[in-house]
């Protein structure tokens, strides 16, 4: 059963029907994220009664899963967005163009297979946008209000395994060593999120991923450097006793390796590792000024803004939006 893109309610329905009229006892979901996410929906409701939407967030009426999902095996087959090792589905909603998550313990999948060979023919550009995607989910959670020693250990670990092996993996496919390190690293930033959270990044690329057909991860590394600097200066300027301010320090020293980086150069590491793997700037996918009001109205109710280590303002998530453009 194909999914061809990120998934949609419908996607997941009409998966549904087919699992149901095939007799299918299990899911196996091999794929990027999008293909994850419909697998384990898919799995959920083969097992639960109802409708879809009587589960969904936001469009639908939240209610918890009655009953275990039927087995799912998560094969991932980009190095990306974790999903093999979370607890929700995200799907967009075109009607009202927004990406909305089917949430639960139920859906974290029975067996995660991670293989780096499975990675090895993805094109620069996928290597490039996943990957980005996969070290924003270990920078978020590191920084975050709910960090905690489990979720730091993964990401101590997965940082630097991202920034030797990304460039690596990007100017040569082949490379088997860097695709290691990347499968590892999206796995361990998946391990992260799903325990700790993630921030702002997070917060603006959702709203704008059920707006615009734009990949998920090419709007996390468009993002990531304009969210990381506006918020440190937040930081400083509102709370300058906050940890997450000398994180920040132990984020450009485990990206750079250097012993006496600071949160700054962290900053301009992660804007040269975008120019250096040619990421597409936000207006590529359509994205315009006249935009930002309704994507940062969106981004304001979004789960993501409370685990940020400062809440933005619609003004600072404007800018970060204008910058990225």
């Amino acid at each position: 059963y194909p999914v061809p893109g990120e998934p949609e309610i419908e996607t997941v329905r009409a998966g549904v029907a087919r699992a149901k009229s095939e007799g299918c006892d299990f899911v196996i979901g091999i794929g990027g994220g999008s293909a994850l996410d419909a697998g384990k929906a898919i799995a959920a409701m083969l097992a639960n009664d109802g409708d879809l939407f009587d589960y969904l967030e936001v469009v639908g009426k939240g209610r918890a899963l009655a009953k275990p999902s039927a087995p799912c095996i998560a094969i991932p087959t980009t190095a990306g967005t974790g999903s093999e090792v979370t607890r929700n589905s995200v799907l967009a909603s075109p009607e009202q163009r927004l990406k909305v998550s089917l949430r639960s313990p139920y859906l974290l999948p029975a067996v995660a297979l991670v293989d780096p060979e499975l990675t090895y023919e993805l094109s620069p550009e996928i290597t490039a946008s996943t990957g980005l995607d996969a070290l924003t989910q270990l920078i978020e959670p590191f920084v975050c209000s709910r960090a905690n020693p489990v979720t730091d250990a993964l990401c101590r670990e997965g940082m630097p395994r991202a920034a030797r092996s990304l460039p690596k993996a990007f100017s040569n496919g082949d490379d088997r060593g860097a695709r290691q390190d990347m499968a590892v690293a999206s796995l361990f930033g998946g391990l992260a999120l799903a325990n700790a959270g993630l921030g702002a990044v997070h917060v603006l690329a959702g709203p704008m991923g059920g707006m615009f057909p734009a990949p998920h991860g090419a709007l996390c590394a468009a993002l990531l450097p304009h969210v990381m600097e506006t918020n440190l200066r937040a930081l400083r300027e509102r709370q300058p006793g906050n940890e997450a301010i000398s994180r920040y320090d132990e984020v450009a020293r485990l990206l750079t390796g250097k012993a006496g980086a600071v949160a700054d150069d962290g900053v301009e590491w992660v804007g040269r590792l975008v120019a250096d793997l040619r990421i597409p700037r936000l207006g590529t996918y359509g994205i315009r000024r006249e935009a930002t009001n309704e994507i940062v109205g969106k981004a304001a109710t979004a789960s993501s803004m409370n685990a940020n280590p400062v809440t933005l303002t619609p003004e600072e998530l404007t800018q970060i939006l204008e910058r990225a453009l």
